[in-house]
């Protein structure tokens, strides 16, 4: 009786020994599987029975039998897989909207219309915000001694408008006196419309007080700036007796510092027919190129220096030539010019 009670005490024992190495293999592996969660609420635990059940779910070869488990009914639902999925899901949805064709901007971004622009910046109405305000300029672009071949001469060279943005009179006058004589004079009287941001059309009247007699013209042109920054005029003239001539003048400054400029200039004249009283032949009667380098001690005034040159050319010349003067001639300059 006695062995007996010592053999099923040892056997108890035994299984308790079992019992206790099964307990810490599935305490191991439930850690292991824990893992794979993220921590939840009280809610979210499974209940106390699975855990018990997991010590059972052993084969005889002491491997855990994965079946019958908890895993076929793991609630992965329990997990943050939903969350993370949706914010896959909204990063996916953000970078097909990127790759969008025609898309430029995030989605959140509006696309700009014609609507939106025109809101912003109201369209200009032409000139109707200056138009009725009256204004003035004047120019004294030249005003110069010049070391001609028959001695000092003062040259001058004026232009200048009143009126408003559209409509403007305008007036010009060049000349020049040598030795105190008046060689040549003349002023320009005329209507100015703009056709353009840039360009004006322009008719009025030209009277010539020397070469010679006084002669009064008619005359019709255009000016403007042109070809970034080049201001240019192009005038006709028609004179007494079915005079014609026309002249094309151009000059542009070139801006070496901020306040130190070279402009180039140049003029030409052309005649309809010979006119020996004034000593013009018919054609490209003569023409005048100049190179100025001024500093403008303010905006409105800069001192200036230079050099011109001049030619006559076709029945011009030749009359020049039957008076004995030169063909050509070069000066060299120096003057102010000022505007206000």
């Amino acid at each position: 009786m006695r062995t007996r009670l010592s053999r099923f005490a040892l056997t108890a024992f035994g299984l308790s020994l079992s019992a206790l190495a099964t307990g810490g293999v599935n305490a191991a592996e439930m850690m292991d599987h824990s893992m794979h969660q993220t921590p939840s609420n009280s809610s979210s635990q499974p209940p106390a029975s699975q855990d018990t059940s997991s010590s059972s779910a052993r084969d005889a070869g002491g491997q855990m039998d994965h079946s019958a488990m908890g895993h076929g009914a793991m609630d992965h639902s329990k997990m943050n897989h939903g969350q993370m999925d949706a914010t896959d899901h909204a990063a996916r949805k953000h970078d097909e909207t990127l790759e969008m064709p025609g898309m430029m901007h995030p989605s959140f971004i509006p696309i700009l219309t014609d609507a939106d622009r025109e809101a912003a910046f109201q369209p200009l109405q032409g000139h109707t915000v200056h138009d009725k305000y009256l204004a003035s300029f004047f120019l004294l672009d030249q005003f110069e001694y010049q070391d001609a071949d028959e001695g000092s001469t003062l040259s001058w060279d004026a232009s200048g408008w009143i009126g408003g943005d559209i409509d403007r009179f305008w007036f010009r006058s060049e000349g020049e006196r040598t030795n105190g004589v008046t060689e040549d004079a003349e002023l320009q009287l005329l209507y100015g419309h703009a056709i353009g941001p840039w360009w004006d059309v322009v008719a009025g009247v030209r009277q010539d007080f020397k070469p010679e007699s006084p002669q009064t013209w008619a005359a019709f042109g255009v000016q403007g700036m042109a070809l970034y920054a080049f201001e240019a005029e192009a005038t006709a003239f028609i004179g007494e007796g079915g005079q014609t001539a026309a002249r094309l003048e151009g000059d542009y400054d070139i801006l070496l510092t901020n306040r130190l400029i070279l402009q180039p200039t140049a003029e030409l004249n052309f005649y309809g027919k010979n006119d020996p009283q004034r000593g013009i032949g018919s054609g490209l009667a003569n023409a005048e190129v100049g190179l100025r380098l001024r500093y403008e001690i303010v905006r409105e005034f800069a001192p200036y220096v230079g050099v011109t040159w001049n030619r006559s050319f076709g029945n011009t010349a030749d009359m020049a030539r039957d008076e004995g003067e030169d063909r050509e001639e070069a000066r060299l300059v120096a003057g102010i010019r000022m505007w206000f």
